[in-house]
């Protein structure tokens, strides 16, 4: 791994991120969260871009200062150029392209959900990296998929979902709980409290190694309307065990296929990334799947799961050392095939 010094700034979403990496080693990792969209339950694109905007040139900054870089020391600038929200994505590579110009250095894109994958070679993402080829779940907000990583940059889609991504499910059911936005990780704590057998809900048929969430939405909200009619009390009354059951759920929709895709392809490398993979119990249940199915598991650090400029910089950095570089008349995307 070369000592290129790389910016990596990501802006897929509601977290304007910025990170310093030199080689594979994070020196900086700032992110600045946008509190206002608690307010509407779920994000608003115009306020996340706006938000984006007063945010980049601290985070920015500060990120420069943590690492104790000045900006003629940078080798080139990576950022998210999708997918994600176009008007987020927008701020973000638009400042990119001003100060890759401005510095004179190399533009590099990154893919945001690649660079969740990844972000297992950050130095510090594991005692280890993965050995390919390996097995991704990815799990986030907005993306759910099973990913057979044969390299860095030779990554195919072996199965994802057809509606909501895991993440979404847990949001919209909290909502159904009268929890506040984001509630994933809501209902990971007060799960712990709660007895994950409380409650049964339907889960989905699906073929091969897809996933279906909105079933489980619906089984969830129809189980809730027909018991607040009979106690008005019963959210409040049964919170964690709700929580601990809704998880464990869905949960095992996530593992089965997993399981069934690691059998079938005999491979022994799985991995978890994106937002979800910090939820404690499927990190338990991969753990577990160490003992049970012999297999290597990979669980990235916190900060590394949610969105973060950590990911985009480590992906830039082996573009780098490819001479993968961006022309500036490149333009931000919202869908953008891993």
């Amino acid at each position: 791994m070369s000592d290129s010094i790389i910016l990596g700034i990501e802006s897929s979403c509601d977290d304007t991120s910025a990170a310093i990496i030199k080689g594979n080693c994070i020196l900086s990792n700032i992110a600045a969260n946008q509190a206002i969209h608690k307010e509407y339950g779920g994000v608003v694109p115009e306020l996340a871009s706006r938000a984006h905007q007063q945010n980049i040139i601290p985070v920015v900054e500060k990120s420069l200062t943590k690492a104790n870089i000045q900006q003629n020391a940078i080798s080139a600038i990576g950022f998210t150029r999708g997918p994600g929200l176009l008007g987020s994505l927008l701020v973000g590579t638009s400042f990119a392209k001003s100060l890759a110009m401005s510095l004179n250095v190399p533009l590099i894109e990154v893919n945001h959900l690649q660079a969740h994958i990844l972000a297992h070679f950050i130095d510090d993402a594991n005692p280890m990296p993965p050995k390919f080829p390996f097995l991704c779940l990815t799990v986030s907000g907005g993306h759910t998929m099973i990913v057979l990583v044969k390299d860095y940059f030779d990554m195919e889609i072996i199965g994802k979902t057809i509606d909501d991504a895991a993440g979404e499910a847990f949001d919209k059911i909290g909502k159904v709980f009268d929890l506040d936005y984001p509630a994933g990780p809501i209902i990971d704590r007060l799960a712990k409290e709660g007895n994950p057998d409380a409650f049964k809900f339907n889960k989905p048929k699906m073929e091969n190694y897809d996933y279906s969430f909105s079933g489980i939405k619906t089984s969830v909200l129809y189980f809730i309307q027909k018991e607040v009619k009979k106690n008005p009390d019963f959210i409040k009354e049964n919170l964690n065990d709700l929580c601990a059951s809704v998880q464990k759920a869905i949960i095992e929709i996530l593992m089965t296929k997993l399981e069934k895709a690691a059998l079938e392809l005999n491979i022994k490398e799985v991995a978890i990334a994106g937002g979800v993979s910090a939820n404690s119990a499927l990190r338990k249940v991969m753990q577990d799947n160490h003992e049970k199915l012999g297999w290597n598991i990979y669980i990235p650090k916190f900060e590394y799961t949610t969105d973060n400029a950590a990911m985009i910089a480590m992906v830039a950095q082996l573009k780098f050392e490819r001479g993968e570089f961006t022309d500036l008349r490149t333009t931000a995307t919202a869908k953008y095939d891993l």
